[in-house]
């Protein structure tokens, strides 16, 4: 599940840093739409780069949460892991804790 999470959103990440590149390549007068839900609203340039900045940087910061939590299951599992080596290694049985 944070796997999918993850992707998700670096494939947002992806999609915003193109849009940026495109908007920055563009002249300052350029006709801009932006996607709000399913209806396109006519916007200006320096407007919709600042809403993909922080859009970018709320992704970056959800992708930094995940990873945080991916490196919390990770070590929760290892921790587990061991623990079932030990009680199996020793013939005591799992027990509950």
């Amino acid at each position: 599940m944070l796997v999918r999470q993850k992707s998700q959103i670096e494939l947002s990440l992806r999609e915003v840093d193109h849009a940026l590149e495109a908007l920055e390549a563009a002249p300052d007068d350029a006709v801009i739409y932006q996607a709000i839900g399913e209806v396109m609203i006519r916007s200006n340039r320096s407007d919709t780069i600042e809403s993909l900045k922080e859009k970018k940087d709320t992704f970056n910061i959800r992708l930094k949460t995940l990873a945080r939590q991916e490196e919390r299951i990770q070590s929760r599992f290892t921790e587990l892991q061991a623990q079932l080596k030990d009680a199996l290694g020793a013939g005591t049985g799992v027990t509950a804790e």
